[in-house]
């Protein structure tokens, strides 16, 4: 069976996490493909705010295409950097204090965040202090509302914030191999910011969690490392159509990462 492994890579002070795959990588059967569909509509009278957001994220307006540089633009007004304090034993055994560095993006105006549960995993655990960065480097404490944790991998983060750039969600059934995919994240918790590209190399991969149950990915082939997770996918739109999760991990084996479609990250927001 295929595992999922929370990997924490040192980078300087700081840890970048990610999930590593190592074994083997199936396709999902066609039944399970054909009932895999859009997030339902939601009511606009439902007392939460995150189905409110969900709904109205979840209609993508259509757009023109973009280039390289306006995603860019774009994303540095919504994907934020998450870094939790904790302190562990270094090589010596001696306790340090280090972050472990994240990405996530801004899901409404005022200050949802959707990010992987394995980036703030041992904050809720441990009840610590979870920090969100902007592009521009205003921090904000933030409230871990809830995980999906034990099988598909999200998190949802609220900051006292307002009048911030949300990202359209598009649509992630339409989706295409070859079609242009655009991330930007926070590799090694060092290099904020950074831009890769690529294409979508396959749909509908399942693999395997923790509690034998099966998480619909996407693969792609730009790079993903280590304080890249829980970061968008763009298309050339400039729609998030994923949440970066994991990258495969074997000797010889590059280019092969693994998103969660936004589709079905938009029904465990809700």
């Amino acid at each position: 069976c295929v595992c999922l492994i929370a990997l924490l890579l040192i980078g300087g002070a700081a840890y970048g996490a990610v999930r590593y795959v190592d074994g083997r990588i199936q396709q999902l059967n066609q039944d399970r493909v054909a009932d895999t569909g859009a997030v339902s509509p939601v009511s606009m009278e439902a007392e939460s705010p995150i189905s409110q957001m969900a709904n109205l994220q979840l209609n993508p307006r259509s757009g023109e295409l973009l280039d390289p540089t306006e995603i860019y633009e774009l994303a540095t007004q919504q994907v934020v950097g998450i870094s939790t304090e904790v302190t562990s034993p270094n090589a010596f055994g001696q306790m340090v204090t280090g972050a472990i560095s994240g990405t996530g993006f801004i899901i409404s105006s005022d200050g949802y965040i959707l990010t992987n549960n394995h980036v703030v995993e041992k904050a809720y655990k441990e009840n610590l202090k979870v920090t969100v960065m902007l592009y521009d480097g205003t921090e904000y404490e933030a409230e871990i509302i809830g995980v999906e944790g034990d099988n598909n991998d999200i998190a949802v983060l609220k900051i006292d914030a307002s009048g911030l750039n949300a990202a359209t969600l598009g649509n992630s059934d339409d989706m295409k191999v070859g079609e242009s995919v655009y991330l930007v994240g926070n590799p090694l918790g060092e290099l904020t910011y950074t831009m890769t590209a690529g294409i979508v190399s396959a749909l509908d991969r399942e693999i395997a969690a923790e509690q034998d149950a099966s998480v619909n990915m996407f693969q792609l082939d730009a790079a993903v490392n280590s304080g890249n997770s829980g970061g968008p996918v763009y298309n050339s739109r400039g729609q998030v159509v994923g949440v970066v999760t994991a990258k495969y991990k074997s000797t010889g084996v590059e280019g092969l990462g693994l998103a969660i479609p936004i589709n079905d990250a938009g029904e465990m927001v809700e």
